[in-house]
């Protein structure tokens, strides 16, 4: 298929016929005869598809395939079928505009953790390098960095991260603090989230979050057996049952509002499915389950033979969540939230998610790294908080990242959804930020084959 051409996404999920217009961002949900034409309608005569039409739709009277056929020649007229695809001159405009803008940081206040999670990325909260914590000091001026480098935005993100953050909760408290004290003088407005493993959480911690944080990330895996074979302390015990029911009083004192129970998935529960259900009993609504990031042949990684298997859990998760909304018990999961008559501006949908540009990871020690996922990789070092980015040829790698810039993005349809995907995942799978990691390629489009279906049922009846 031609790039610079249109392209369209058909697919038949939960009884519904479901046609994307990918460059229009139109979203169709047809009968079995419009479905069939619009398959046919670009490389077909019309003659042709009225012949193929009236053997596989013999019930149907030549009048209505016609009329049928009309009615698409008019949604393509309307630019909201067969759109051509115009964005490739705007990629990259968006992060030439906001170029050198800072709006959102992670801070690494703990390379340390008081858990041994078997599939940690972060090598157990050292990247890596040594154990450490954040100082004030360091703290202090990366949020002095950012509000320099904020330009005209008013709104800062800060998300206190680690290893285990808790395990420098001082630190935090007083960093929150001084930003504070500095937001009316400076015209900005800070958002913190706190990401933590629930081991240190005690009612300062729920009080400090719930009155400063704009969302807290949980973690939990679900199912105790799944997450106690995983997330342990350096003796080797699981660490379920302490940290439940500090979730759930930290949710019930939040309001049940403006969190994520983030779990991982991995090689020894693809049917994570059921892992949601427990999260579910627990009594947590704002959920997140993500596939594992590893190296390819460790022991957690996802393998071919788990792929079918979690495809089917993405299926079954969307008509689990269309089950309980109508019922009444309606729950978020984080990748099925999609806005089908909004969302990002056709900029942000190209560009992605401006990691190593508006979006860094400062280290304990104030290093900038392009985000979290590359903290410890020293080729990624981009500079620090004091002299701001010295090695630009390197920000630059990220600054050129776009949909367009992924070869192998050029025929999928999901592009303007995914902004070309993860550049940590990208480099980890094939040495580059630009590559694709193609297994987590086949479940995001899942993802969003069913996030579609799931939002398009919300709508068909909430209008009933």
């Amino acid at each position: 298929m031609v790039y610079g051409g249109y392209m369209i996404h058909q697919y038949k999920l939960n009884g519904y016929n479901i046609v994307l217009d990918v460059c229009s961002g139109s979203v169709h949900v047809v009968d079995d005869v419009a479905y069939d034409i619009i398959g046919l309608y670009e490389s077909h005569a019309w003659e042709e598809i009225l012949s193929q039409m009236a053997e596989k739709h013999p019930d149907v009277p030549e009048g209505e395939l016609s009329e049928c056929y009309d009615q698409v020649t008019a949604l393509k007229d309307a630019g909201k079928l067969f759109a051509p695809d115009t964005f490739e001159p705007m990629a990259g405009q968006l992060k030439r505009r906001t170029s050198g803008v800072v709006k959102a940081l992670c801070l690494h206040v703990a390379h340390t953790c008081n858990l041994n999670c078997a599939y940690c990325f972060a090598s157990q909260g050292k990247y890596h390098g040594e154990r450490a914590v954040m100082s004030y000091e360091v703290g202090k001026r990366a949020l002095d960095f950012l509000v320099e480098h904020s330009g005209t935005r008013k709104n800062l993100e800060v998300d206190f991260f680690g290893g285990e953050p808790l395990m420098n909760f001082d630190v935090v408290k007083r960093l929150v603090a001084y930003a504070r004290s500095i937001e009316q003088e400076k015209g900005k407005r800070f958002r913190f989230t706190l990401t933590t493993n629930g081991m240190l959480v005690d009612d300062d911690v729920i009080d400090f979050a719930n009155r400063e944080c704009h969302n807290v990330v949980l973690s939990l895996d679900g199912r105790k057996a799944i997450h106690d074979a995983c997330r342990v302390d350096y003796a080797g015990n699981g660490s379920w049952d302490r940290i439940v029911p500090k979730f759930q009083e930290f949710v019930r004192r939040r309001g049940g509002k403006n969190y994520y129970m983030r779990g991982t998935f991995t090689h020894a529960n693809p049917d994570f499915l059921e892992d949601i259900k427990v999260m579910l009993e627990l009594g947590f609504t704002e959920l997140s389950m993500e596939p594992v990031v590893c190296a390819e042949g460790d022991p957690a990684a996802l393998t071919e033979a788990d792929l079918p298997i979690v495809l089917k859990q993405y299926e079954d998760l969307a008509k689990l969540m269309i089950e309980r909304r109508r019922e009444g018990r309606p729950f978020t999961f984080y990748h099925y939230m999609i806005d089908l008559t909004g969302g990002p501006c056709i900029y942000k949908r190209i560009s992605g998610c401006g990691s190593g540009t508006e979006y860094m990871a400062v280290t304990p020690w104030g290093d900038l790294y392009p985000c979290h996922q590359f903290v410890g990789e020293e080729a990624f070092r981009l500079g620090d908080i004091w002299q701001g980015v010295t090695n630009p040829g390197k920000q630059a790698e990220f600054a050129a990242c776009n949909v367009y810039a992924r070869e192998a993005c050029r025929d999928c349809w999901a592009r303007l959804y995914c902004s070309g995907g993860c550049a940590a995942n990208a480099w980890h799978a094939t040495g580059s930020v630009t590559g694709v990691y193609e297994y987590g390629c086949k479940l995001f489009r899942k993802r969003m084959e069913c996030a579609i279906m799931a939002e398009i049922d919300r709508q068909f009846h909430e209008n009933e």
